[in-house]
């Protein structure tokens, strides 16, 4: 079985960083909304350890007293006790089963749409720079593993420290000369505990980033994509072995995480074991006897029992809890991830918007990139009007139109609609203004009409229709063996490039936005059906103002402007029959 390569000095100082990091006090504040809750479970404990109390006191009174004078009334009194004292603490076992474990689940629900809904909000940078399986591995792997200790530690805590201390007191009760030697093993168990704690939050933090990288596998390999590519490249026996690669390392780490201090564990629960055989032979030898009744002995050594099994418990858990420390750094550090294009402190609202779109002097890099993507782009785009924009690839044509649908914000300059900065406008509210059919169409796996009821969720069967009729998509759904019913697949794979691209057209124009930003809408196009969307999209554009980032020169012979981008730069500007005659880099283009 292949090792995971060793653990470096420098990761193990970078894990324990890390998990310092994480506050406990940030978890615990997980749990506030639940106090009320948490504060019944904490009593509900405490009422179940000090009613288990009860029992060694029954055992000793059944061992000197029932027993020895055959007090059978005293006997059916003792045993009706300890039954009820069974029952009593069973029953508060549920409740407290039930409770902590509903806290658990709702803190669980919490932390993830907590999650998801922050990476909602995170710019398109960060999904560029970061793997779809490592933020599907945190959302479900990181927080799935945090299930157990978020659900059951804080009541394992409380319930094994009330056990611990109730059974102290009573231990000192029946003889505090026998408390002493219980009280040895307590450093030796702290020390080892910690130790393991280190160890396996080390390997947790490992474990999990293996596991993303198998996510991603799963995620590059299965998809509809990942097929295509390793069918046509006939890569499948190497991606095979990629995958058993990681997945027994991930067995090992598994194996290593599970096993890490257990000899050291075992040990101790040895000394745990030797302890009562000790207090025994003691108690046997000549000088000692009579010091102790039988049932005094009988019923201390049950209490030590009863403390060491909760003793290791909390040893345990806190072994959990340091280990966790390493999926809880990794879940707030997405939550820790900046919002690049966030909501207005103070929006203003645009109740019915003109459409008048303006560009002023925006320029915009993307980082790590050694030069502006866009610099200093001045554009005005009357309401109701059409600005094409064209040049070579890697002009920033697309990057522009990212702008305008606020994707991404300027780092110099501003965007405006009706005079309002995009940046003053609601996320949800400048969505419902600027409609975007980029060349990338993304379908999700659902019904063609889930798929166009996406974009406005109210809308009718009616009014669907009526969109697919415009993007002139009507007859090919209607031709599909369930017509709008038709699940299209993972990513819409069941339709030709030309189709997915009309129908996010017909999503496009279900929702009816005043600014129309068309990012080589039609690059998948046939010459006849270009013909004919370009024909909806002029009877839509008909009144809104329209950005079409075009290739392809002959769908922007008709705009009202044409925007020449070089460099990032906007180098020619007017219509296509001034700029031909111009013979400049438009007319480079358009030969």
């Amino acid at each position: 079985m292949p090792r995971p390569p060793e653990i470096s000095r420098e990761q193990r100082a970078r894990d324990r960083e890390q998990a310092k990091q994480v506050s406990l006090r940030r978890i615990a504040r997980l749990f506030a909304p639940h106090r009320s809750s948490l504060v019944v479970v904490i009593a509900v404990i405490v009422a179940s350890s000090v009613v288990g109390m009860a029992s060694p006191f029954l055992l000793r009174a059944v061992i000197d007293d029932a027993l020895p004078h055959r007090d059978v009334r005293l006997l059916v009194w003792l045993a009706a006790g300890m039954v009820a004292v069974a029952a009593v603490t069973a029953a508060f076992g549920v409740v407290q089963t039930w409770i902590s474990t509903r806290v658990g689940q709702l803190v669980m629900h919490r932390l993830r749409t907590d999650v998801f809904a922050h990476l909602q909000r995170l710019s398109l940078g960060f999904f560029t720079r970061t793997r779809t399986g490592e933020v599907q591995s945190r959302i479900t792997n990181d927080i799935g593993g945090m299930q157990t200790v978020v659900t059951s530690t804080a009541t394992s805590i409380a319930s094994n420290l009330t056990t611990v201390v109730a059974s102290g007191v009573a231990m000192v009760a029946l003889s505090w000369q026998l408390s002493l030697v219980t009280l040895l093993v307590l450093p030796p168990s702290v020390l080892l505990s910690r130790r393991v704690a280190r160890l396996r939050r080390t390997l947790t933090a490992q474990r999990q980033r293996e596991l993303a990288d198998l996510n991603v596998t799963i995620e590059e390999g299965l998809s509809i994509d990942g097929v295509t590519l390793s069918r046509t490249l006939g890569t499948g026996d190497a991606l095979v072995s990629r995958f058993t690669d990681s997945s027994l390392r991930l067995t090992d780490l598994e194996l290593r995480s599970q096993l890490a201090g257990r000899w050291w564990m075992a040990t101790m629960s040895i000394v745990f074991a030797a302890i009562p055989a000790l207090i025994y032979l003691g108690a046997g030898l000549p000088w000692t006897v009579g010091a102790l009744s039988i049932g005094t002995l009988v019923a201390f050594t049950s209490l030590q029992a009863g403390v060491f099994r909760p003793l290791s418990s909390l040893l345990d858990v806190g072994v959990s809890i340091s280990a966790s420390l390493a999926l809880f750094q990794r879940i707030f550090e997405y939550q820790d991830t900046a919002i690049d294009v966030d909501e207005p402190t103070d929006p203003v609202d645009l109740p019915a918007p003109r459409g008048e779109l303006r560009i002023s002097h925006v320029s915009f890099a993307y980082p790590g990139a050694d030069r502006k993507a866009l610099d200093d782009v001045d554009l005005c785009v009357p309401a109701g009007s059409t600005l094409a924009i064209v040049g070579e690839t890697g002009s920033g044509k697309s990057t522009l139109g990212a702008l305008v649908a606020r994707l991404h914000d300027p780092d110099a300059g501003r965007i405006t609609v009706d005079g309002v900065d995009l940046r003053d406008l609601r996320l949800a509210d400048l969505a419902g203004i600027v409609g975007v059919v980029s060349q990338e169409t993304y379908l999700l796996h659902a019904s063609v009409r889930d798929n166009l009821r996406y974009a406005r969720p109210d809308a009718t069967d009616e009014e669907i229709e009526a969109a697919a009729r415009g993007a002139q998509i009507h007859h090919v759904i209607a031709d599909l063996p369930e017509g709008y019913d038709t699940v299209v697949g993972p990513r819409g794979h069941r339709f030709s490039g030309g189709e997915r691209q009309r129908l996010a057209i017909a999503r496009t124009l279900l929702r009816d936005p005043r600014i129309l930003v068309l990012d080589e809408a039609t690059s998948a196009l046939d010459t006849a059906t270009e013909r004919a969307v370009q024909e909806a999209f002029d009877r839509l554009a008909d009144g809104r103002t329209t950005l079409t980032i075009a290739h392809r020169l002959s769908t922007v012979r008709d705009a009202d402007r044409i925007a020449v981008l070089d460099h990032g730069r906007v180098v020619e500007s007017g219509t296509h029959s001034d700029l031909l005659e111009t013979d400049g880099r438009y007319a480079a283009l358009a030969a």
